[in-house]
């Protein structure tokens, strides 16, 4: 968990350098649209922080009271940072509609454009980092870091495009026009990572191509065995959870079956990676006719 340490460190660096850029180039600008993008940068840095925090809780080993570890500690941290998500997107909707009242145009100074520009690059750097990263440790909190970096980027395009036709043209209308776009933007994206990570507190089955995955391998790996069923699955951070019950003949030896036991836990941890199985024995008079059959 080190590497995800330090990456979640260097996340609540590059949200701190880009918060001041994107606030330069609001003060060289005085768009709406640069201080609703700066507003969310706010809540980069917040989110930063509140995942480093998670991060390293979520390392910490399994104990007497946390059996199971604390890798769910991650999934907090994702439903803050939706949250705050949601927070800047309603500040934002509110200096918008106060700029649509009263409009006012953008001062056009090429540095501040340069300024937002250079934000957006180190963003979307950043964000590319936290992706692939984020996917091979199967960390919640660097991927929603890395979603919610993913929407600053696109609105940041947005708003530049905004605030360029809003100069070229006269049209000062633009400006929140395309700030309020991005407020609504920020407002789906907190939307959907309060979702995803309220699911994985609620112990969701893992997503139906994962599932498929676990059925095939334990059919072709359990040979000597009848049938598996009443399979079940949960997502805990980097780890995946799986139980089911294992129907073998009924005169087959203990050691046998466990040999078969231990088959199968072998080919879904090459599968799938870090996971925890649990499998359940049972006589061929158990047998449900359904769920997982052995090939």
């Amino acid at each position: 968990m080190t590497r995800a340490v330090n990456l979640a460190a260097g996340s609540v660096a590059v949200a701190l350098a880009v918060l001041a850029l994107k606030l330069v180039a609001w003060w060289l600008t005085g768009s709406v649209a640069l201080f609703a993008d700066a507003l969310e940068s706010v809540v980069n840095v917040a989110a930063a922080g509140a995942a480093l925090v998670a991060i390293r809780y979520s390392a910490m080993p399994a104990d007497a009271n946390h059996p199971y570890g604390h890798d769910k500690a991650e999934y907090f941290s994702a439903v803050l940072e939706g949250a705050l998500i949601l927070v800047a997107s309603f500040v934002i909707l509110n200096e918008v509609w106060s700029v649509w009242q009263n409009p006012r145009q953008p001062d056009l100074s090429p540095m501040g454009i340069l300024v937002s520009l250079v934000a957006t690059g180190l963003n979307a750097f950043w964000c590319s980092i936290l992706f692939r990263n984020g996917r091979r440790l199967r960390s919640p909190a660097l991927l929603a870091d890395a979603r919610h970096l993913l929407s600053d980027v696109v609105t940041s395009g947005g708003v530049l495009v905004g605030i360029t036709l809003a100069m070229i043209t006269g049209h000062v209308w633009l400006d929140p026009l395309l700030a309020g776009l991005t407020a609504l933007n920020i407002l789906y994206s907190g939307m959907r990572l309060v979702r995803e990570s309220v699911g994985g507190l609620m112990d969701e089955a893992l997503a139906p191509e994962l599932l498929k995955r676990i059925r095939c391998t334990v059919s072709t790996a359990a040979e000597g065995a009848i049938e598996a069923h009443d399979i079940r699955s949960r997502q805990s951070g980097r780890w995946t959870f799986i139980e089911f019950h294992l129907v073998v003949p009924g005169d087959m030896l203990v050691v046998e079956a466990h040999a078969i036991c231990d088959r199968v836990e072998a080919a879904l941890k090459e599968a799938l990676g870090d996971a925890v199985i649990t499998i359940h024995v049972e006589p061929d008079g158990k047998a449900k006719h359904s769920g997982v059959l052995v090939l």
